[in-house]
């Protein structure tokens, strides 16, 4: 890691055209941000836990691996900066979210963040996260004419107030086609469908800020969101969870059937991007 980066945001760099991000498995919660929260397991339940396990292989293949260790909680590096819904007319959670996903309050009545500590937070780790990801995309494609952003996710597979009933196991966001070639989505769908287990395209979840705001496959950057059901890596006690059983413990065997299925998508990443130079 360059020293040119702060602590909390870790940058492997790798030459093939692929950028891996992982903007939600981070658990850090820098003291000043600590005062008025419900509870230290509350702030942290909504991480996608242990995804950055899951995709170690990344850099292996080349990637370039970029990653906040800042709990969502603190702000969200997904969200859109301005505020717009990026799903209208469903639930969410904001830029600097004051629910978990249960719509459970996260700060004691009155200790919201502020608009000042919002503004404060985004240039503080939103900004230099997503001055990250631009400037590793420029760098690649100085060396490639097409490169593929790959934005990793996990999401417990049962949460009403987000989404009916059991969520796939792999859950394809492209911005409804928006965000990358065809060609593309259609190859790591295939993925899905030989893996033996459920998967969407553009269901529940199309893509977060990230994918939407870099995904620009005209100019040769197609970027792809994976959201994967919790259940599919990690034995996930389906329903509401409480402190003491959440999160359950990363298990390499358990999670070996789904990482074979990413290992295989992230070659096709990398496969698709070399074709088209």
């Amino acid at each position: 890691m360059s020293a040119a980066f702060p602590d909390w945001l870790t940058v492997i760099r790798g030459d093939a055209p692929l950028v891996v991000s992982l903007p939600h498995t981070g658990t850090e919660i820098p003291a000043e941000y600590e005062r008025g929260l419900v509870s230290p397991w509350l702030a942290r339940k909504d991480a996608d836990w242990w995804i950055e396990q899951l995709y170690d292989f990344a850099a292996g293949l080349g990637a370039t691996v970029v990653r906040t260790t800042i709990s969502r909680t603190v702000i969200d590096v997904n969200r859109d900066p301005s505020g717009v819904s990026l799903y209208p007319g469903q639930a969410t959670t904001e830029l600097c979210p004051t629910t978990t996903f249960d719509g459970e309050p996260l700060y004691e009545p009155g200790a919201e963040p502020t608009t000042a500590d919002v503004a404060e937070r985004r240039a503080r780790f939103f900004d230099p996260y997503h001055a990250t990801l631009h400037s590793e995309i420029d760098r690649l494609r100085s060396k490639h004419s097409n490169v593929v952003v790959y934005d990793c996710h996990s999401i417990r597979s049962i949460i009403p107030r987000l989404f009916d009933g059991t969520l796939p196991h792999f859950n394809i966001g492209t911005n409804g086609g928006a965000t990358c070639a065809p060609a593309l989505s259609e190859s790591i769908e295939k993925i899905c469908v030989s893996s033996g287990v459920s998967h969407v395209v553009n269901g529940r979840f199309k893509g977060g800020y990230i994918t939407r705001s870099l995904g620009k496959p005209e100019a040769g950057v197609h970027a792809v969101q994976m959201e994967l059901a919790c259940r599919g890596y990690m034995r996930e006690p389906l329903g509401p969870v409480s402190e003491g059983e959440w999160p359950t413990a990363y298990d390499q065997d358990y999670a070996a059937p789904m990482r074979a299925a990413l290992t295989l998508i992230l070659q096709t990443c990398l496969a698709f991007a070399q074709s088209k130079a």
